[in-house]
């Protein structure tokens, strides 16, 4: 049975994603659904309407239009209450929630029936999370950035080096190499 599959444009404050790309759409296309995309959903992660289309999307001018036409909603980020009365009973909804953290939201969506799937609670036979896993690989990375960046002295720290020398003392010496101790403060 064909589900027409809905992407609506992330509404939450400083959310750029989009829950597909238009590749995947392609691949949802090839296996018989249909695709309704909200327009300019795409253009915070760089991928314009047109690509959409040439994918096999229709793309639709307003969020309602989207929810309207979709059997199945995908999102980044859980909805938020702006998006709360275009969800009716039966709508079906993918995205990650985080519900231990938003008692409002469990409830509204248990209240309206939506039958909600959330991707962090995507598990694989051996105990593997495929749609968690990236992301916490993306917020480790980023951590280390953050921190530098709390670090510098235009922030009213120290300006420290996170992680010591560029060239490790040991080696730089024994080779004679220049190298830079953790004391160096960054500008």
């Amino acid at each position: 049975m064909a589900t027409v599959v809905g992407v609506p444009k992330e509404v939450k404050e400083q959310e750029g994603r989009v829950s597909m790309q238009p590749d995947g759409v392609a691949e949802l296309v090839d296996h018989g659904h249909e695709v309704v995309v909200q327009a300019a959903a795409g253009e915070g992660a760089g991928f314009e309407d047109q690509g959409y289309v040439s994918c096999g999307a229709r793309v639709v001018e307003t969020a309602d239009e989207v929810f309207e036409a979709a059997d199945l909603i995908v999102k980044v980020k859980e909805p938020v209450p702006e998006e709360y009365d275009r969800f009716h009973e039966g709508r079906e909804l993918f995205t990650y929630l985080h519900l231990a953290a938003d008692k409002e939201l469990t409830e509204y969506l248990m209240d309206r029936k939506v039958n909600s799937r959330a991707y962090e609670t995507v598990e694989l036979p051996e105990g593997s999370l495929p749609l968690l896993a990236p992301m916490s690989e993306v917020a480790g990375r980023m951590s280390v950035q953050a921190a530098a960046q709390h670090l510098e002295s235009t922030q009213g720290w120290a300006g420290l080096l996170p992680g010591g020398s560029l060239v490790f003392e040991p080696v730089a010496e024994a080779h004679d190499l220049p190298h830079t101790s953790q004391e160096r403060v960054l500008g």
